[in-house]
């Protein structure tokens, strides 16, 4: 089965093609037909966060070339025309991207596709309504089914892939129960899996989510956006001052920032605390020296991957967990995936990492490919007309 995703739930246009076949065992692989990515960090840089009406009209520029991008990677673009009647309804809000979209499909003939997949939460709802009308329009013109998609789904799926071979991806071999520690811009969730696509929110972020704490403190520090490789990157540069590379190492300075509820006799998290220590220290301590900057990235890197791992920790002892997952944006941080395979390792038990490619961490459409795949399985198709943007969208509670 071939599925087109698409994904704007932030600063990120994604579309891919995925060819995929087999169920939920063993038997399941997927060929990466085509998948492009184009990135608006450049865009929102200079507003030190995602500034949604700039998001909403870099994703009317971006779409259809990534579009024609992945057609041609799949070798799915036929010379043709695609009746366009009718599109102009569904675009109504999104005038640029339907400027494009009506000369590309006069020249595009129906590509050899089954299903289209678009991430309709959570996310940004401007950004989100952008791929979700993108989506119904190439649906209405290729007279194709939709499949709404849960974009923090799709980073779980993925991270079950091994995707090491880019001609061909497989399952990785793991057993359930299995445990998600998800950690991105607007996410900081552990999501307990008894079998396959069920979930169950054991434990979330009570205020920032770790990703967004990141962010909150490059910029107190005077980091560009996004802030989270920048504080990655001063604190890798203050451990290998020691020589411990990725490996725990205390600041030189002596700062110490809290770990909040890192022993609180529940799943949830906070980072706003963490947030105002690092302010205070900022405004003592002004102006920041190179060297501060790098101690205090560190102290707040390790605090951070303390709590994540402390509660991830106990909830496979809790629960018996055989495989832990970690996807979303944060996992690509370097110090947290390797302290958190290396924890579970010491542990001593069967207990599995499963930990995504750092370039597959972050938001891409070949995520939402797949969750759309196993979700038509499921015959999960919808209603164009009942699908909207939802910014605070959950994973079903099953």
């Amino acid at each position: 089965m071939r599925i087109l995703g698409i994904e704007t739930s932030a600063d990120e246009s994604g579309v891919s093609i995925i060819d995929a076949s087999g169920d939920f065992g063993r038997d399941f692989s997927f060929t990466t037909l085509g998948n492009a990515v184009a990135s608006q960090i450049a865009t929102h840089t200079k507003y030190g966060g995602i500034f949604p009406t700039m998001a909403v009209r870099e994703h009317q520029k971006n779409l259809v070339p990534l579009l024609e991008t992945v057609l041609n990677e799949s070798g799915l673009f036929g010379a043709g025309t695609t009746p366009t009647s009718g599109i102009d309804a569904i675009l109504t809000r999104e005038s640029e991207l339907l400027a494009q979209l009506v000369p590309f499909l006069e020249k595009c003939a129906q590509p050899n596709i089954d299903a289209i997949a678009v991430t309709h939460g959570p996310g940004l709802e401007p950004t989100l309504w952008v791929g979700i009308n993108f989506a119904k329009a190439l649906a209405h013109a290729w007279q194709l089914p939709l499949i709404p998609v849960n974009h923090m789904e799709g980073h779980i799926l993925l991270s079950m892939m091994d995707v090491r071979r880019p001609s061909l991806a497989m399952l990785k071999s793991f057993k359930f129960p299995l445990l998600s520690l998800l950690i991105s811009g607007g996410h900081t969730e552990l999501v307990r899996s008894r079998e396959w696509m069920q979930y169950e929110i054991i434990g979330q972020t009570r205020d920032d989510a770790v990703g967004e704490a990141f962010d909150k403190v490059a910029r107190l520090l005077g980091l560009p956006y996004p802030g989270g490789p920048e504080i990655s990157r001063l604190a890798t540069e203050a451990r290998a001052q020691v020589g411990l590379c990725h490996k725990v190492a205390k600041s030189d300075l002596g700062i110490l920032l809290p770990r909040p509820m890192i022993d609180s006799d529940n799943y949830d998290f906070s980072f706003s605390g963490i947030k105002t220590a690092v302010r205070r220290l900022v405004e003592a301590n002004q102006p920041l020296s190179e060297e501060m900057k790098k101690q205090i990235a560190l102290e707040f890197e390790n605090a951070a991957a303390e709590v994540l791992i402390a509660k991830t920790m106990r909830a496979i002892e809790e629960f018996g967990v055989e495989t832990v997952l970690i996807g979303g944006g944060v996992s690509a941080n370097t110090h947290i995936r390797t302290q958190l395979a290396q924890t579970i390792k010491d542990y001593g038990a069967s207990t599995k990492p499963l930990i995504p490619p750092a370039n597959l961490a972050t938001d891409n459409a070949l995520m939402i490919a797949l969750a759309g795949y196993f979700r038509a399985l499921k015959r999960e198709f919808a209603d164009p007309e009942t699908i909207r943007a939802n910014g605070n969208l959950k994973l079903a509670q099953n």
